[in-house]
């Protein structure tokens, strides 16, 4: 069964005091799914960046979490670093990571930007992908000015007003960009010098906004702990703009002025691939290609031989979800696969069965995204959960009502196939319509469990007569 995983990586304006940073990631991993990733500090910038992983459904409470307990702990106005910063959480981008799309990340920083708002008074930009305005596409143009300045031009210029929330920054916690974009490298490199107008004027000469590499955004700042001056860039397109392309240009460059590179570093994690185009690149490797990598030749081997181990694996796990939703889906759609290979075997049309079995094996996944959106739901604080438990509740109600309802449909088409097929084939019929029997029995039971916890109403009234109608 195909995961969905998002990438969050909230920006944070502490990098000194590690027990702070630890106990928001610690909110952050409290919540199901969440795991954190890694987790980096800069004195110098007194920055941290967390990045962490989590389902759609609990990946902006994750977030909401950590940004709560900023709040708590980090007060901007006691705050010096050499980064530009507007918030406590100072930014926080949702990037697709696996088995979703940008335009579902741009929903989740949506939903999390109103929420920072309504919850913690933290009034929010969009930025990227969700960016409502061309102007607020790039972070920069966000934080210019910064916490202090931002502070006192948004109660007076309109232009600066937030999307979430009034005209007025919290009062220690500032103002938070969220928002949705591909994968980020965040690289810095080190220059063996303290002369930090080098390392800017190299910054201006590389950036995108300057004239620059496209995908590249960089600046120039000491490194006071060290006695270096920095080059310290985001690049938003690795692919396009690869990391050691941008190294050799800062190199070059920085030689120009005499100076040699002290090192570089990564913030965060990076794609594997960005390291196999950087080997490529120096190394040469005339037969290059990435399933010569080993653990990539070892994933490729582990994935073909997953499968239905892999969903039985998590149906026999100890959680909740995926369950006898998921199964009854699962269920009907070998049902379905067996009727498309005894139609071909036949000389039938086997489109009807092929558009029942990859809408059943999607449902698979649907009807555990909504059991977890109940959990989800139960997760909120009390006085404010009823609504959204009612909201999760009506959504893991309407899956398996229409794995009920298309189950059916597929039953009776396997009833027809049965006349128009050779009897040589009358075992695999059988089985199929057994299989589409059993997901109706499974989905049925738990549409009428779920409509139990639902109060009277439309809704309820709506999937009573649906079931009658079966």
């Amino acid at each position: 069964m195909s995961r969905k995983l998002v990438e969050c990586v909230p920006n944070f304006s502490e990098g000194r005091d590690r027990a702070k940073v630890d106990r928001i990631a610690a909110a952050i991993a409290a919540w199901p799914g969440a795991v954190v990733l890694d987790l980096e500090l800069d004195a110098d910038h007194n920055r941290s960046v967390i990045t962490f992983a989590a389902p759609p459904e609990t990946v902006v409470e994750a977030a909401l979490a950590g940004a709560a307990k900023a709040a708590e702990l980090i007060d901007l106005t006691q705050h010096q670093g050499v980064h530009p910063r507007i918030g406590a959480t100072d930014v926080m981008p949702f990037v697709p990571l696996e088995g979703v799309t940008l335009e579902d990340c741009v929903k989740l920083a949506e939903h999390a930007a109103a929420e920072l708002w309504k919850r913690l008074r933290i009034p929010t930009y969009l930025y990227e992908a969700a960016a409502r305005r061309p102007d607020r596409v790039n972070l920069e143009n966000l934080r210019r000015g910064q916490f202090e300045g931002l502070r006192e031009e948004v109660r007076t210029n309109p232009d600066r007003a937030p999307d979430f929330g009034d005209a007025e920054l919290h009062p220690t916690a500032g103002a938070t960009v969220v928002g949705a974009r591909k994968f980020l490298i965040a690289y810095n490199i080190n220059l063996a010098t303290a002369d930090v107008e080098i390392a800017k004027r190299i910054a201006k000469g590389i950036r995108h906004s300057t004239g620059g590499f496209r995908f590249v955004k960089a600046m120039g700042v000491p490194l006071a702990s060290r006695g270096l001056a920095q080059v310290s860039m985001n690049l938003t397109d690795f692919e396009a703009t690869p990391i050691h392309r941008v190294f050799e240009c800062v190199r070059s460059e920085a030689a120009r002025y005499g100076v040699a590179v002290a090192g570089s570093e990564i913030i965060g994690l990076i794609p594997k691939k960005a390291l196999e185009m950087t080997a490529d690149f120096y190394l040469r490797v005339e037969n290059f290609q990435p399933s010569m990598v080993l653990e990539n030749r070892v994933a490729e081997a582990m994935a073909e031989r997953t499968g239905l181990n892999e969903f039985l694996e998590a149906l026999a796990a100890p959680a909740p979800a995926p369950g006898g939703g998921s199964a009854a889906a699962a269920a009907a759609a070998m049902g379905a696969a067996l009727g498309a290979m005894v139609a071909r075997l036949s000389k039938l049309d086997p489109a009807p069965f092929e558009d029942w079995r990859a809408w059943f094996a999607a449902a698979v996944q649907r009807d555990a995204d909504a059991y977890n959106a109940v959990v989800a739901a139960y997760k909120r604080p009390k006085a404010e959960r009823a609504p959204y438990v009612e909201e999760a509740m009506r959504g893991a109600t309407v899956v398996p009502l229409e794995v009920l309802q298309r189950a059916a449909a597929l039953a009776a088409a396997l009833e027809k196939l049965t006349a128009h097929s050779p009897a040589k084939f009358a075992s695999d019929v059988t089985t199929a319509r057994a299989l589409a029997q059993a997901a109706q029995t499974g989905a049925r039971a738990n549409v009428d469990i779920n409509l139990a916890y639902l109060p009277e109403g439309d809704f309820k009234a709506g999937v009573a007569a649906a079931l009658a109608a079966l």
